[in-house]
């Protein structure tokens, strides 16, 4: 099922600049930790409740912890060709994590290491993607190349699968609602976003009314409105879910800036990193002005960062580069 809707594309002085905001936007102070295992590709980072920062190595096959305090590195192995993705970490400590090389989600026990694997019900979906927790704890991914979006049950083990209504749609970013019900997901192969109704398993696509966009990754602000990045034209976007509207931004780098990695810090401002452009910059916007509010290099240059997760009480994003470092950016004093 698919839904065509109404685009308007804002294009003003004030969103092609960087101003002063109302809610004290600065660019964000970055800091990058150098990974100790080289070529691994850190990425997709997650912050526990204890405040270690979690992280899988892609092409290293291994899940990671960092502890901020003592900037200290531990790592557990997974077996080789595991290809980790990304990961989520719930409520007890369980790290969750996409192996995309081999089919299945597997959950480490930092405790002792030990790992439990929930194989895809289906062989030839062989590359879970990126994961994300509902309300009740259970777990939502997407899985680019085999073109299907999953829900594991965390309770039971049972996973449910569905596929968008196009071969290579490329299921890609997802995020959940404000109420952490319903995900949204990106179909990176086409110019539609998506989503699967949580009783029904329904899904229903929505048509950017330009056919070259190409959204990658996205983020939900608290109105419910959700935010894309078009990799292909350098937009911003946002889709009303109500009005069935969408509304696109210009990035400061414009067409080249090719955005990615993106996250909601708790001031519904959106960030997004521009990865076509070397170093890759970090780029704020608020979502209630519509206008760019801050923009950072990454002083390693970054390669590109694909992955950002914002943690609330110390207001910092974490992401991971191809240049082999884990970063934090600084996006706001912490909460008191």
């Amino acid at each position: 099922m698919s839904a065509t809707g109404i685009i308007r594309v804002v294009v003003t002085a004030a969103s092609l600049a960087v101003v002063a905001s109302p809610l004290g936007a600065q660019a964000p102070v970055i800091q990058e930790f150098p990974v100790p295992w080289e070529r691994t590709r850190p990425r997709d980072p997650w912050v526990d409740r204890e405040g270690n920062v979690w992280f899988v190595g892609q092409t290293g096959h291994y899940v990671a912890r960092f502890d901020p305090r003592t900037q200290q590195f531990q790592r557990f192995d997974l077996e080789q060709g595991a290809g980790p993705h990304n990961l989520i970490v719930d409520d007890r400590g369980m790290v969750w994590y996409s192996g995309n090389l081999r089919g299945y989600i597997g959950r480490l026990d930092p405790r002792d290491g030990s790992i439990t694997r929930f194989p895809m019900p289906d062989s030839t979906v062989r590359d879970p993607h990126t994961l994300i927790f509902d309300r009740n704890g259970d777990i939502w991914f997407t899985a680019q190349q085999a073109n299907v979006i999953g829900k594991l049950t965390v309770s039971t083990g049972q996973i449910r699968l569905v596929r968008p209504s196009v071969p290579r749609a490329r299921p890609y970013g997802i995020v959940m609602d404000p109420r952490g019900e319903r995900p949204w997901i990106v179909l990176f192969g086409t110019n539609r976003i998506a989503t699967v109704d949580p009783r029904s398993f329904e899904l229903t696509e929505y048509e950017i009314p330009r056919p070259e966009a190409r959204p990658r990754r996205l983020a939900v602000t608290s109105d419910g409105a959700v935010w894309y990045g078009d990799y292909a034209a350098g937009m911003l976007g946002r889709f009303d879910p109500a009005s069935r509207q969408f509304e696109e931004y210009p990035l400061p780098s414009g067409q080249r800036s090719g955005p990615y990695a993106m996250t909601v810090d708790d001031q519904d401002r959106i960030w997004v990193v521009e990865t076509r452009v070397q170093p890759n910059q970090f780029v704020g916007f608020d979502s209630r002005t519509r206008r760019v509010v801050a923009t950072a290099p990454v002083p390693s240059g970054g390669g590109a960062v694909r992955h950002m997760f914002f943690h609330r009480p110390t207001r910092t994003i974490w992401f991971g580069t191809d240049t082999n470092q884990l970063g934090r950016g600084q996006v706001s004093s912490p909460v008191p």
